[in-house]
């Protein structure tokens, strides 16, 4: 038997789309010789359709589309994912599951049993977790089908009670099949490789897994599906962040002409630039949106998501917009301008002087004569804001928002001014791997000035202003944050690793007190295993390490 995996970029609810995809893949795989074609969990509908679920027209277009593609499966068979309905009266209303397809007719429907319900992941408040367990007969082969989650439950402190492949191992099944819409993240694809290659040494059975593509906002799926013979070893890895279809050889027990490989690891700062790319992608090819536009400082930020925009759109269909103030650098113009020319995009410049001037003299009288502080610096900003907005809307682009991840964790940004857009690009890159990015870009020639890598952080906003001066040095804050939110640490155990209690108190206090701005920001592409948006929930007036 030789089974195709079918590793896709969805669209949520773009059912037509979807379904001509999986239809065209089918015929491809049928002319390679696939008798078998597996496609990634929820395919049909897109991960993750969310509260597209609470709607009994778009579950009826699933089984819609699942139709039409089961007209196709004639000397072919399929598993697509898809919800489905629950017949009981009792519990959710829907499963996430799998059609196995066959001779034109759905032979088989498997359900997920663990819901993961952590992180980006929501799947307990739309489904009902399976409680029975089939195995699928097809071609004389006994398939043990699962879905993503189902494999998950096979670490040294478990999250479930209930673990579908000890009950599917009871049926004698040959092989196992694992179809999945598993997230990037810099380390995942580590993670994901040693639980995989645990389930095959645990059944002692050849594992086909086939991940999906492609970015849905702000969740990234990065592909890199893979096969396992049953000793846990590595037979193939599909490429990460691109399309494609593989067809194996599965005959007396295992994976046919296939030897055990070394895996390669791709550096994580070239795993997030990829990740970044195809996020930027993703967004406006599936929203329908064509031209970026974004406020180009001649910092390393702004230049940083220009090139990654101009990899993404190309340099034609973006806009960078200087906008220079009375405290702007003449080397800052100058390297946003060598930036402009390095890459080609298009460009404006816009002087901020008269407007903030204007700002500043209205508001005159109600400030009383008080000194400048954030107040006129933030003036600044927003008259960036306007700006930038004001080519969006009279010329249809979409605004990118520019603030990495250490600016967005302690509130180092202006709402309604540096912190508008419609996604965040690196909000979840840290400003020490904004270096590492930028080296990675310019590894070939360069991209990135040097001059905007090198010169210290400045939001220019009033005179010698630098980042240094409202913050503590990026390599401490970036440790101390990551300590924070990604291994949630509490400011005990960080202070325990020898950092200055006052500084981690300071920095901890900042996050939780920025909590406000956060929520009003753009989704952010997630690259890292705990990323600001969905994933990270916290209450905006809690007082706990606050």
């Amino acid at each position: 038997m030789k089974i195709a995996l079918a590793q896709l970029n969805y669209h949520i609810g773009n059912f037509e789309s979807n379904t001509q995809k999986i239809i065209d893949h089918l015929q491809l795989a049928k002319k390679q010789g696939a008798d078998l074609v597996v496609f990634a969990e929820l395919a049909v509908c897109g991960y993750p359709p969310r509260d597209f679920l609470e709607f009994e027209e778009f579950t009826d277009l699933c089984e819609a589309a699942a139709q039409q593609i089961a007209a196709h499966c004639q000397d072919i068979a399929c598993i697509i994912g898809l919800p489905v309905k629950n017949t009981q009266v009792a519990g959710k209303d829907l499963y996430n599951a799998a059609y196995f397809i066959e001779a034109g007719k759905v032979k088989a429907v498997t359900k997920k049993a663990l819901l993961p319900n952590y992180d980006v992941f929501d799947e307990y408040r739309y489904f009902e977790p399976a409680t029975t367990f089939e195995c699928i007969d097809f071609k004389g082969v006994k398939i043990a089908l699962t879905i993503c989650e189902d494999l998950w439950n096979i670490n040294t402190n478990p999250l479930y009670v209930a673990n579908p492949m000890d009950e599917l191992i009871k049926q004698n099944p040959e092989v196992m099949i694992n179809i999945a819409a598993s997230p990037f993240s810099y380390c995942h694809d580590e993670e994901r490789v040693v639980v995989l290659a645990d389930n095959a040494k645990k059944y002692n059975l050849p594992l086909l897994y086939v991940n999906q593509v492609g970015a849905q906002t702000e969740i990234v799926f990065d592909g890199g599906s893979l096969v396992f013979d049953a000793d846990g070893n590595i037979l193939d890895e599909m490429p990460y962040f691109k399309e494609e279809l593989r067809v194996y050889e599965f005959a007396d027990g295992q994976l046919q002409g296939l030897q055990p490989i070394q895996r390669v690891q791709e550096p994580d700062i070239a795993q997030i630039h990829d990740a970044l790319v195809l996020g930027i992608k993703d967004y406006f090819d599936k929203s329908g949106f064509k031209q970026a536009v974004l406020g180009l400082s001649g910092g390393i930020d702004s230049a940083i998501v220009c090139a990654l925009a101009c990899r993404a759109l190309g340099p034609e269909n973006v806009m960078a917009v200087l906008m220079p103030s009375k405290y702007s650098s003449d080397h800052s113009i100058q390297d946003a301008m060598d930036l402009v020319n390095n890459i080609g995009c298009v460009h404006e410049v816009i002087a901020i002087k008269d407007a903030a001037d204007a700002f500043d003299s209205m508001m005159a009288p109600a400030f009383k004569g008080l000194p400048f502080n954030l107040a006129e610096e933030n003036i600044q900003a927003r008259c960036r804001g306007i700006v930038v907005m004001a080519m969006s809307n009279k010329f249809g682009y979409i605004l990118l928002n520019t603030s990495n991840k250490s600016e967005c964790a302690v509130g180092y940004g202006t709402l309604y001014g540096d912190m508008c857009g419609a996604i965040g690009v690196i909000g979840d890159v840290y400003k020490t791997q904004i270096y590492q990015l930028a080296a990675y870009i310019n590894k070939d020639t360069e991209v990135i000035p040097e001059n905007t890598v090198v010169k210290p952080p400045s939001a220019e906003l009033r005179p010698g202003q630098k980042d240094s001066d409202s913050l503590p040095d990026y390599d401490t804050l970036d440790k101390i944050l990551y300590q924070y939110i990604e291994l949630r640490k509490s400011s005990s155990a960080i202070i325990a690793q020898g950092y200055e209690e006052a500084l981690v108190r300071r920095i901890i206090k900042m996050v939780n007190t920025a909590e406000f701005k956060r929520y009003q920001t753009p989704p952010i592409l997630r690259v890292s295993p705990k990323a600001f948006g969905m994933g990270r929930r916290m209450p905006l007036v809690g007082k706990y390490l606050s």
